[in-house]
C-alpha cells in the first residue's frame, strides 16, 4: 500500500468510492421522496422539477458539497467518519396529501427505503457474482455508504427524514418550533458528525455496519481495513 504521510493509496481509493456511492444514494434517495409524494396526490415535486434523478436537482453547496468533501479527506488517512449527506428537499404541500399524516410518513420513509434498498442490491451481488478484489471493496464501500444514508436520515435532526416523522406526534405549537429549527440543518450536521463524532460514532457505525455486514455477509469494516 502505498503512503505518502498520512495519506494511502487505499484510502484514496476508498474515499473515492464512497463519494460516488453518495451521489448515486442521494440521487435516487431525492426521486423515491419525490415519486412518492407525487403517486400520493401532491404534484409541487414534479411542478418544481424535482422528479428526476440529476443531482442538479437536489445538490446543495454544504450538505451535497462540503461534508462529504471532509469526510472524503478523512476518509484517505482511514479515519472512519461516517458517509453522510443532505440535498435541498423536494418541495412538498402535506394538504395535497389524501391522508396528510400517513403520506408525509410514507414520504419521509421513501428516502431511507430506498437507500436501504440499495444496500441489499448491492449485498446481493456481492453474495452472487465472483469478482476482483477492488470490485469487491468497491461494492462494499457502495453497500456501506448506502446504509449510512438509511440511518443519518432517520435521525430525529430538524430538515431530516427522522425529524419529519417526530414532528407527527408533537403538539402544534411544539412542531412548529421543532420544524423551524430545520435552518440550523447545517450547523447540527457538523456538530454530531464532526465535534461529537467520538459520542455518537460508535452507535451509528455500529447501526450502519450491522446492516451492510447482514446485506454482504461479510464484515464490511474489516475488509475495507477499517
Amino acid at each position: 500500500m502505498v503512503a505518502v504521510g498520512n495519506f494511502t493509496a487505499l484510502g484514496f481509493r476508498l474515499a473515492s468510492y464512497m463519494l460516488v456511492s453518495l451521489l448515486i444514494g442521494m440521487s435516487v434517495r431525492e426521486y423515491a421522496r419525490a415519486s412518492v409524494a407525487v403517486r400520493l396526490g401532491d404534484p409541487t415535486p414534479r411542478l418544481w422539477g424535482r422528479l428526476t434523478l440529476s443531482p442538479k436537482a437536489w445538490f446543495e453547496p454544504f450538505g451535497s458539497g462540503l461534508v462529504p468533501a471532509l469526510i472524503a479527506i478523512l476518509w484517505t488517512v482511514q479515519a472512519l467518519v461516517i458517509p453522510a449527506a443532505y440535498g435541498k428537499p423536494a418541495p412538498i404541500d402535506p394538504n395535497r396529501f389524501r391522508d396528510q399524516r400517513r403520506d408525509v410518513v410514507l414520504v419521509s420513509c421513501a428516502g431511507p427505503v430506498a437507500t436501504l434498498v440499495l444496500g441489499v442490491l448491492a449485498g446481493l451481488v456481492l453474495r452472487s457474482v465472483s469478482m476482483r478484489p477492488e470490485m469487491i471493496r468497491a461494492l462494499l464501500t457502495f453497500a456501506y455508504t448506502s446504509m449510512s444514508l438509511t440511518i443519518f436520515h432517520l435521525l430525529p435532526i430538524p430538515g431530516l427524514d427522522g425529524a419529519r416523522m417526530v414532528a407527527l406526534i408533537l403538539p402544534r405549537d411544539a412542531a412548529e418550533v421543532y420544524r423551524g429549527a430545520d435552518k440550523y440543518l447545517p450547523l447540527l450536521v457538523l456538530v454530531i458528525v464532526f465535534v461529537f463524532s467520538s459520542l455518537v460514532l460508535g452507535i451509528l457505525t455500529s447501526l450502519t455496519g450491522a446492516l451492510c455486514n447482514a446485506a454482504t455477509g461479510a464484515n464490511c469494516l474489516q475488509l475495507l481495513s477499517f
